[in-house]
């Protein structure tokens, strides 16, 4: 079984997505969904445009939060 780890969250499914083909531009496997932050905000209404969390294999994270990593 594959291990999944925590990368990142962002602001919404665009961006998650967006970071998704980046990573997976890179062979990465990633995959994002939303998160439970801020829950009950919408009085119980489901909510696809808030933060979303991005996962990849444990094996990956380190090389994931390199991609990620501002340049300096």
């Amino acid at each position: 079984m594959t291990e999944i780890a925590h990368l990142t969250v962002v602001g919404n499914p665009s961006e998650a997505e967006a970071l998704c083909l980046m990573l997976r531009a890179e062979g990465i496997e990633c995959m994002h969904r939303p998160t439970n932050f801020a829950a009950g905000a919408t009085d119980g209404l489901a909510s696809l445009a808030g933060p979303t969390e991005i996962l990849v294999t444990a094996n990956e994270l380190e090389r994931a939060r390199a991609l990620l990593a501002p340049a300096s």
